[in-house]
């Protein structure tokens, strides 16, 4: 099968938000290319010590997604150009043009399993199904996780400050609610901690098969979450379907833009005392987001950071 290969040339600096932006979109997965050099980290992420000299970095980034023949691509490139026209209010993201091309089939999940290996996130292994867990790791909290269309492996940086929250707050009584649940990591880590219940909703259908299959590699019960599709931010159906005043902990890993608006909304869903956690907060908007939190009427409990990411933590009072 051919493909059609669509490949966005921007800054390397920005490549974490357009990518957010692509996938608010509609798009998938993202191929990335760049010249910027790998960490000590990311070459132990690989298992390699010594790689040759590149060239030198020059700031530029492609960004590459792939549409089957079948798909409605004009409708998806309309999506694409408007979400990063908006995005172009707030942030540099380069020339920005989108070039188009036409590829065979690959076997993605295959390519993946050269560049994904088992990583801890402090005392939490993260592992694919392809691996095995070694021997002085057997009684450590395992999560088995493996690349897929829906975001979220444990990899990235934002969802390390929700894991690092959750393990704070999480008890035996915890209803959860997972704004963005995508891969369902957060759900199911809140789970492996001893949660009670969660409930996580999406923008994006592919949520539902993701989190059922990562569900069922942990071997967590079946009625343990449920997941919904749809926007909870403006639907009241969603709202209804999620149910008010009955979340011990909200958990909402998705960009600063979209956590404004839901702040106030998700009040609703909360218990008194309940504790939000957020996420997918780019450095600059640290501010935006906490006044956010404020004027919702929340205390914030604290402000965590990992490289250019930010993580608010709050309490309903």
């Amino acid at each position: 099968m051919k493909w059609n290969k669509f490949t966005l040339k921007t800054l390397t600096e920005v490549e974490d938000i357009v990518i957010s932006t692509l996938a608010e979109a509609g798009v998938e997965g993202v191929e990335i290319e760049d010249k910027v050099p790998l960490t000590e980290s990311d070459k132990k992420q690989m298992f390699v010590d010594i790689l040759p000299d590149g060239p030198a970095d020059d700031g530029i980034a492609y960004l590459s997604f792939y549409l089957e023949e079948s798909e409605d691509k004009e409708a998806l490139l309309q999506r694409v150009r408007e979400e990063l026209e908006d995005l172009r209010r707030f942030v540099d993201i380069g020339e920005g043009t989108i070039v188009e091309s036409q590829t065979e089939d690959k076997d993605w999940i295959n390519n993946w399993k050269q560049y994904f290996h088992q990583f801890y996130v402090d005392d939490i292994l993260i592992i694919p199904s392809w691996e095995k867990v070694r021997k002085e790791d057997e009684n450590k909290m395992i999560i088995h996780i493996d690349p897929g269309t829906a975001f979220g492996t444990g990899m990235h940086e934002t969802t390390q400050l929700c894991m690092r929250q959750l393990k704070k707050y999480v008890t035996e009584e915890t209803e959860l609610l997972d704004v963005g649940t995508g891969s369902g990591i957060l759900s199911i880590v809140a789970l492996k901690l001893g949660a009670k219940h969660a409930v996580g909703t999406d923008l994006d259908p592919c949520a539902i098969s993701a989190t059922k299959e990562n569900l069922e590699a942990n071997e967590i019960a079946s009625g343990s979450m449920d997941v919904l599709i749809g926007n909870i931010i403006d639907d009241k159906a969603v709202q209804d379907q999620v149910g008010y005043e009955k979340y011990d902990i909200v958990a909402a890993n998705i960009l600063a833009d979209v956590l404004v608006p839901l702040t106030p909304v998700i009040l609703n869903q909360m218990k008194k005392g309940g504790i939000y956690i957020t996420s997918g907060i780019i450095d600059e908007k640290e501010e935006v987001v906490v006044e956010a939190v404020k004027k919702a009427g929340l205390e914030v409990l604290e402000v965590t950071h990992q490289g250019e990411w930010v993580s608010v933590t709050a309490r309903k009072n």
